[in-house]
């Protein structure tokens, strides 16, 4: 996934009594309504879903077994020389989660809250995406503990170097392929790859997916997971016989993925009244206007402020009428205190995880359309993916053709997913994890590492 922006706890102030927002507020349950304890830790959620769809296909125990822990997490201490001269160590991570479709493959996020845990449930959901999408890849993750805005460029170039200096015996083309995620970007990657070129002594670009176009990266890539979010927004509205020019939106998170989503939804003719970033958030009833808030972000740092619109919180965004919410942010974003507000017909997991089990289930008791982040999300690795083939035989598609071939790819494995969902008569997020996990277990069964035992159900 691209770069997401931290969400936010800060409160605004109280409106008139004609602000739409303050109604709001006195519509929020209270904390005695507020009942239960969300499941939080990342490592946990990834591993009781995978476990349910193992028991729901009726899989061996084994397929479960070898599932629930990655193959491999390597942590690496990373020292740098500051600008003042003094050296400081930063904590690296990467996990590789299973190589049974192909090389692992999965971002890196430069974030002062990475967890070895969070780091190990992305690779896992990394692994589920790329099954579920038919990508011959296995599921990989990386982390830095930093807040990179604390380090000056030449900091941070030092430290990406010295990350990939201390993964070299692990990491390659065909072995482990890592990419952009939170706080980390193109330029990023550009400088990865050099680091790693100069350690092999030769070129290597498939080594790192979303590098700048100039040294193999691909067309298309930077608006992937945002593209493929309103594939499955639009695909979800068929099936709800819903009508896009009819529809609102409200987006958390502006960043990369965010702005995209919300650029391709107004193309689309949906309506974004709201959207909030770390600093704040923008909402108008009658609409903003997209590309003035892009080009205002891009100045101002932030949604918050823009012309004729309204701050408003991330609790408060969540519980808008609207029709489609797109949590583009970070995980456990939607719990079982900001999911009973939720009048979304359709909620598109931009983010990954941000979810708990939690308020899972209460959108489901609300009837709430989920696309699940393993699916919603998987535009970023699908054109990963594209990239990596066309460093493989050094021969580049126009973005016209990548954006059809990832449009094709998604569209099929959403049908995929809803024809699961018909058939086992579940949730998406359910059926979502029966595929990818399905998958797996079919990927196992013919290298031989589970014997005597067919597959109930086509996935």
């Amino acid at each position: 996934m691209e770069e997401k922006p931290k969400t936010t706890n800060e409160e605004t102030q109280e409106g008139t009594r004609n602000d739409p927002v303050a109604e709001i507020r006195s519509e929020m349950p209270s904390k005695e309504q507020q009942n239960g304890v969300d499941i939080t830790n990342p490592y946990e959620i990834a591993k009781r879903l995978i476990e349910r769809a193992t028991e729901s296909l009726h899989l061996p125990k084994g397929v479960y077994e070898i599932l629930k822990k990655p193959t491999r997490v390597m942590k690496v201490s990373i020292p740098i020389r500051k600008d003042n001269g003094e050296y400081v160590s930063y904590t690296g991570i990467r996990s590789q989660h299973i190589d049974i479709l192909g090389p692992t493959k999965g971002g890196v996020r430069f974030h002062q809250n990475v967890t070895e845990d969070e780091v190990i449930a992305l690779s896992m959901w990394m692994s589920l995406k790329s099954a579920l999408i038919g990508l011959p890849f296995g599921g990989g993750k990386g982390g830095i503990i930093v807040d990179p805005h604390e380090l000056s460029n030449r900091e941070l170039e030092e430290l990406s170097r010295g990350y990939i200096r201390e993964l070299e015996p692990i990491i390659g083309p065909a072995k482990d392929v890592p990419a952009p995620d939170v706080n980390t970007n193109q330029q990023i990657m550009g400088w990865m790859l050099d680091e790693f070129d100069r350690l092999s002594g030769r070129s290597v670009p498939g080594f790192i997916t979303g590098k700048p176009i100039v040294i193999g990266g691909s067309a298309g890539r930077i608006e992937a997971t945002g593209r493929g979010v309103v594939i499955s927004i639009i695909e979800a509205a068929k099936r709800l016989n819903l009508k896009l020019d009819n529809l609102t939106a409200v987006i958390q998170g502006f960043g990369n993925v965010g702005s995209i989503t919300a650029k391709l939804l107004h193309q689309h003719g949906v309506k974004v009244i709201a959207i909030t970033d770390a600093k704040g958030g923008a909402f108008s009833p009658n609409g903003l206007d997209i590309m003035n808030l892009i080009d205002y972000v891009n100045e101002n740092g932030t949604v918050k402020g823009f012309k004729d619109s309204m701050n408003i919180t991330n609790k408060e965004l969540f519980s808008l009428d609207c029709d489609i919410l797109v949590p583009a942010a970070l995980e456990n974003q939607i719990t079982s205190k900001t999911a009973p507000a939720i009048k979304a017909k359709i909620v598109a997991e931009a983010a990954n995880g941000p979810t708990t089990p939690e308020g899972n289930h209460v959108m489901e008791e609300k009837g709430i359309f989920v696309i699940p982040d393993i699916l919603c999300n998987a535009g970023g690795v699908t054109v990963s993916y594209f990239e990596w083939v066309q460093n493989s035989m050094n021969y580049f598609w126009k973005e016209d053709e990548i954006n059809q071939k990832l449009q094709e790819k998604l569209i099929h494995a959403f049908e995929s997913v809803y024809l699961m969902k018909e058939e086992k008569k579940v949730s998406m997020r359910e059926s979502a994890y029966l595929v990818g996990v399905g998958r797996l277990a079919e990927a196992m069964k013919a290298r031989g590492w589970i014997k005597n035992w067919k597959m109930p159900i086509d996935c």
